[in-house]
C-alpha cells in the first residue's frame, strides 16, 4: 500500500504535552465497526466483559538519551547525541546518534562529565561499526550493572520528539513517562496506553472480573523514525526484544477457551503476542503489522492515538480497518481529543 494512503491532517495544538490527571480520567474513544462513542478510561471496567484479560508490556524506560563529545582525534571535539535503543550484551549498545557524520569507526565518546556524577564523571564508549541512518554500535568501557548505573546516572530520559521539541523534559517526567508495571529495564520509550492506568483502575478492573497478565517488549527508539518509502512494502522495521511465558502462554488459551477475549494493551504488547502466535516467545520481532494482516492473538485492542503516515496508524488500521480508523481519527480531532504519548486512548474492536 501506499505509505501516502495512511495520512491525514492534526493541529498542533491536538498533541499533549502532559497526561490527564488522574491518569484514568483520559478520554477514550470506543471504535466499534459501526458505532463511536465518548468514554472515559476509567469506564474499562464496564466496557469489558468478565473472563477477559488485559495484556500489559512490563517493560521500564532507561535514561537512554546521551550527550557528550568526541575525543581524542585533536583539535575540535564535536558534540555527540545518542539514543541507546538495543542492548547487545553487557557493554554494547546500538544506538542512533547525531551528527553521525562526525564519527568512524574506531572513535571515542565521551558521555556525561559536566554537571552530573557517574564515578569519574563520565562514561566512556568506542564506535564498534556505523550502519544505516545514523546508528552506530557502541561499545562501552564499563559492562554490566556497572555500565547500568553509569548510564542512568549520565542519561536523560528520551521524550518522543513531538513532546521534546515543544518544552524541555523535567523531572515530571521521570515519573510520568513510566507505567505503574514498569519492572524489567531496557526500553527506550514507553508503552504509552499503560500510562492510563492507576492502581485504583486496577482494583475496579479486578472486581469486575477482569484478569491481567504480562508480557515484556523493549520498545526502541525505531518507534520514532518516519517512514521515508514511498510503499510499505519497502519499509523495514527496527528489531525489538521481547519474551512472553509459557505459563503467561497457557493462562490465555485458558481465558480464550472460556469465552474470554485478549485486549492487547498497547500496540508493543500486540506486536509481541502477534509475534508469538500464543506460543512462548524470547528474541526480537520486526514484524510489520500493515491492512491484510491476519490477526490470531488479539481480540481488542487499547491504544493511544498515532502520528500521521506512522507505522502504528497502520497498524491499527489493519486491525479496525481503514476507512474506519480515519472516521475515528477525524473524529478525535474534531472533538479535540489529546493525542501521542501523553493524550487519550482508544477502544478497537477489530473490523468485520
Amino acid at each position: 500500500m501506499r505509505v501516502s494512503d495512511f495520512d491525514f491532517d492534526l493541529p498542533p495544538e491536538r498533541i499533549a504535552l502532559r497526561p490527564a490527571s488522574p491518569r484514568e480520567s483520559a478520554r477514550l474513544l470506543l471504535v466499534k465497526p459501526e458505532v463511536l462513542e465518548d468514554r472515559t478510561v476509567g469506564d474499562l471496567p464496564s466496557l469489558l466483559s468478565a473472563g477477559d484479560v488485559l495484556v500489559f508490556n512490563d517493560t521500564k524506560v532507561i535514561p537512554a538519551s546521551l550527550h557528550g563529545h568526541r575525543f581524542g582525534r585533536g583539535g575540535t571535539e564535536p558534540k555527540i547525541a545518542a539514543l541507546l535503543h538495543m542492548r547487545l550484551d553487557a557493554s554494547r549498545w546500538r544506538a542512533f546518534v547525531k551528527p553521525a557524520k562526525k564519527l568512524e569507526q574506531g572513535d571515542r565518546i565521551r558521555f556525561g562529565g559536566e554537571s552530573r556524577v557517574c564515578l569519574l564523571g563520565e562514561v566512556l564508549a568506542t564506535v564498534e561499526a556505523k550502519g544505516e541512518m545514523g546508528e552506530v554500535t557502541l561499545a562501552f568501557d564499563f559492562s554490566g550493572p556497572i555500565l547500568d548505573e553509569a548510564i542512568a546516572a549520565v542519561g536523560e530520559m528520551p521524550l518522543p520528539p513531538y513532546i521534546a521539541g515543544k518544552r524541555t523534559p523535567d523531572a515530571q517526567d521521570q515519573r510520568d513517562y513510566q507505567t505503574m508495571f514498569a519492572r524489567e529495564e531496557g526500553a527506550v520509550a514507553a508503552p504509552t496506553a499503560g500510562l492510563h492506568f492507576t492502581p485504583s483502575l486496577m482494583r475496579s478492573l479486578q472486581e469486575a472480573g477482569i484478569a491481567r497478565e504480562f508480557v515484556t517488549l523493549h520498545v526502541g527508539a525505531g518507534t520514532f523514525l518516519p517512514v521515508k518509502a514511498d510503499d510499505t512494502q519497502d519499509h523495514k522495521m527496527h528489531a525489538e526484544w521481547g519474551t512472553v511465558s509459557a505459563q503467561t502462554i497457557q493462562r490465555l488459551k485458558a481465558a480464550r477457551e472460556k469465552g474470554g477475549r485478549i485486549v492487547a494493551v498497547g500496540t508493543t504488547s500486540l506486536r509481541l503476542l502477534e509475534s508469538s502466535g500464543l506460543e512462548p516467545f524470547s528474541g526480537v520481532t520486526d514484524i510489520f503489522i500493515t491492512p491484510g494482516y491476519c490477526f490470531r492473538a488479539v481480540d481488542l485492542l487499547i491504544t493511544n492515538f498515532h502520528l500521521p503516515k506512522s507505522t502504528l496508524f497502520m497498524l491499527v488500521s489493519a486491525f479496525a480497518g481503514l476507512e474506519r480508523m480515519k472516521s475515528a481519527y477525524a473524529h478525535a480531532i474534531a472533538q479535540n481529543y489529546r493525542f501521542y504519548s501523553y493524550g487519550d486512548a482508544s477502544l478497537l474492536f477489530p473490523a468485520p
